[in-house]
């Protein structure tokens, strides 16, 4: 006999990775349509989807993500038919969407009723798009619901672009995994206020480049004020825009001229700073040297963004400082990143 009380302590069950099968898409879009959170791929970022209409579901993406109830989620639809269920589109908007859809692009516009509370942060707007990935976009399809889905990984961290980044941050806090390989562009989405289509403005850079939309609009876009905003009572009218976000735990530095700070460094045998350039540095090498991209291709640099700074994030260095890509096209959107990511 036994006298004394046994405790078994249970180690939490890792998410499992499913391919991109007919069948694990069948299975992953009856769990969406039960009410379940699934990481999925994107053509930006992983997301965590979640039925937009099911505010308990919704709700489970906050808890996992441990995300705060005022930053909104983006709703992610597969049809243009789609959109009157999820807010009041305007001319403007059905322009861009026509545009760009499917594609890295964000409107935030009048909500539908039909949309819950929980999703926009209680305001009366909400932010959507129509995810290009092949994957996603067959998922969307499986479920016929708009998925609510902020980035993959715990609030405030670097974003994921692949299926093991998310079962690293949140393995342990969701079951489901969509793999559909590394993510093609790797920065979020961009951003457009259509509330008011007289007034539109750039709340975040992404792929798509200000002058396109521009373009397309006939309109000059207002442009965001560099830094982001402090957190606001009622929250933040779309995602990804507060003043620090997308940030490694090590403390990240910008520089103007990187190139002098790591010849300084190199002179004193500063092995615990990292250095990361856009481009391969001239005449700089070293184990704590790093690029982005060695030709400086901006589109290859924003798709190696979020991977190079987890990389660099568990290499224990005891700060990483980086320089900013030329401001221009996505140029834009990795110093947006850059900037979040090294605000104190």
């Amino acid at each position: 006999m036994f006298s004394g009380l046994f405790c078994v302590v249970m180690k939490p069950s890792s998410a499992k990775i499913y391919r991109g099968t007919p069948r694990n898409l069948a299975f992953l879009a009856s769990r969406l349509r039960f009410g379940e959170v699934v990481a999925v791929p994107s053509e930006t970022v992983y997301g965590l989807a979640g039925n937009a209409f099911d505010p308990a579901a919704c709700a489970k993406i906050f808890r996992a993500k441990g995300r705060p109830a005022d930053d909104p989620l983006i709703v992610h639809i597969h049809a243009l038919k789609q959109l009157a269920d999820i807010c009041l589109p305007n001319d403007a908007a059905l322009r861009l969407a026509r545009e760009f859809w499917p594609g890295p692009l964000t409107l935030v516009l009048p909500k539908s009723p039909r949309i819950p509370d929980v999703v926009t942060a209680a305001r009366d707007s909400v932010a959507v798009r129509m995810p290009s990935h092949r994957l996603f976009r067959r998922l969307l399809k499986l479920t016929n619901l708009p998925l609510a889905a902020p980035s993959a990984n715990p609030f405030g961290y670097i974003s994921p672009t692949t299926a093991a980044h998310v079962r690293a941050g949140l393995g342990t806090k969701i079951r489901y995994i969509l793999d559909g390989g590394a993510a093609s562009i790797g920065v979020e989405s961009t951003i457009v206020d259509l509330r008011d289509p007289k007034r539109p403005a750039l709340l975040r850079p992404g792929a798509i480049a200000v002058a396109g939309i521009e373009g397309a609009l006939g309109k000059r876009l207002t442009l965001p004020r560099s830094g982001g905003s402090k957190r606001k009572p009622g929250g933040q009218i779309a995602p990804g825009l507060l003043a620090r976000h997308y940030s490694p735990r090590t403390q990240l530095t910008l520089h103007a001229n990187l190139a002098a700070v790591a010849k300084v460094a190199k002179k004193t045998s500063l092995r615990t700073q990292a250095f990361l350039f856009f481009a391969r540095p001239m005449n700089l090498r070293g184990p704590n040297i790093f690029c982005l991209d060695p030709r400086g291709n901006p589109r290859r640099a924003a798709r190696r963004l979020f991977a190079m700074l987890r990389k660099l994030d568990g290499m224990k260095f005891r700060r990483i400082h980086s320089e900013r890509a030329p401001a221009v096209g996505i140029g834009r959107a990795i110093n947006d990143r850059l900037e979040r990511a090294a605000a104190r």
